[in-house]
């Protein structure tokens, strides 16, 4: 097996901060790399990453996190979900949750966006945290109405959902662990109680339909069900955060880009494009070779990991003109920031409903805004994120 040295350190504080120098000379060393201390392959460019999530050679193979008996809170909730899983158990998963999904509750949505988008506006002041005081609480409220449930539960819902998905990350330690126990414990519980009271008082709520959602007989088992809605607000939470800070943080620090947003020159649909392809929330996506699979002249064996760089597939020069370069009006922008093949986002129309209109809702009542001071990042790389970003009208 080829081998080579490659520079990456996950947890380097300037990686953090940049890791693009990084991930660009990564794909200067070729498309398809051995790294020995994560003992995985890389997937560099944007064809190498495509080849992998379309093959389905590679799965997505769910492992249970030792000791299992302390872990099974966490462990339950990926087990039976359809992303850690292959066809057929994803492809009837999939199926069953895309039918709840089916029944108009991405249109029916949209006033509910604009109304909730235009009453947090109206509550911001000419300085404020654009994160913890819009772009957070959006997507929890946004899933809350979608599934039926109370938005005043939308603290606890993100702390659950930001404890788990700190397992992401490369080595965790034993407070992340017990952190996401318990957090996956509560959620489970609180989507238990949920589900308890759909069943005999059924409403207009995703839940309610998932609940009713039969696939040539079939339905969703409880397990399942909580999985289900877990990874729907864990996923539509965490990524529509970070797509919409990441990609706000990039207009404020290019003015000239914000200006032609503002200023009507670029439609948002358009830009938002951009804003997702820029900095990508999700930086890597793992798969494991089933057999034997050749990946841009390099052979995967059966049983070895390898992990799509999503960022680094955004960036790739080959396929982005300029690449490097923030053009809120590139078109066509053909970037992986919702995946590709049998695992594309299933929630990715409503995570570009709900971000079109806050967006847009934002810039129509403060078209001039800036940085009011440096903006901290969150010390993770594959859910990359801002702690905060402060904002202020410019004079």
């Amino acid at each position: 097996m080829t081998r080579y040295a490659v520079q990456l350190d996950p947890g380097s504080p300037d990686f953090l901060r940049d890791p693009y120098p990084v991930l660009a000379a990564l794909r200067a060393n070729g498309p398809v790399l051995w790294h020995e201390p994560m003992g995985r392959w890389l997937a560099t460019t944007h064809d190498s990453v495509g080849q992998v999530l379309r093959n389905r050679s590679f799965g997505r193979l769910w492992t249970d996190w030792e000791p299992a008996s302390q872990m099974e809170p966490f462990n339950a909730l990926h087990r039976n979900q359809m992303m850690e899983n292959e066809p057929p158990a994803h492809t009837r998963l999939r199926r069953l949750v895309a039918g709840a999904f089916g029944r108009g509750h991405v249109e029916r949505m949209r006033p509910r966006i604009e109304q909730l988008a235009a009453e947090m506006v109206d509550r911001l002041d000419d300085r404020f945290d654009v994160l913890g005081d819009y772009a957070e609480p959006m997507p929890v409220f946004v899933i809350a109405d979608l599934l039926g449930v109370p938005r005043e539960d939308h603290e606890r819902l993100r702390a659950w959902s930001q404890a788990i998905v700190h397992m992401y990350e490369p080595n965790v330690g034993a407070a992340t662990k017990a952190a996401a126990i318990e957090a996956s414990t509560a959620f489970s519980g609180y989507v238990a109680d949920v589900v308890a009271d759909r069943r005999t008082h059924p409403g207009d709520d995703l839940i309610s339909d998932l609940l009713a959602e039969r696939d040539g007989g079939a339905q969703l088992s409880d397990d399942e069900l909580i999985a289900s809605v877990v990874l729907l607000l864990n996923a539509g939470h965490e990524a529509s955060v970070n797509v919409f800070g990441n990609g706000f943080h990039a207009l404020l620090e290019h003015p000239d880009q914000m200006a032609r947003l503002t200023s009507g020159e670029v439609p948002i649909d358009i830009a938002l494009e951009e804003l997702i392809r820029f900095d990508a929330p999700l930086q890597l996506f793992e798969r494991t070779a089933t057999k034997d699979v050749e990946v841009s002249g390099q052979v995967i064996a059966a049983g070895q990991k390898i992990a799509c760089l999503m960022g680094s597939a955004n960036r790739d020069a080959d396929v982005f003109v300029d690449a490097d370069r923030f053009d809120v009006g590139r078109d066509p922008n053909p970037h992986v920031g919702f995946g590709m093949g049998l695992h594309f986002c299933l929630g990715a129309p409503l995570a570009r409903l709900e971000l079109q209109i806050s967006l847009k809702t934002l810039l129509d009542r403060f078209p001039r805004l800036r940085l009011a001071e440096e903006a901290p990042r969150r010390p993770t790389w594959v859910l990359r994120g801002f702690e905060r970003i402060d904002t202020e009208v410019s004079p």
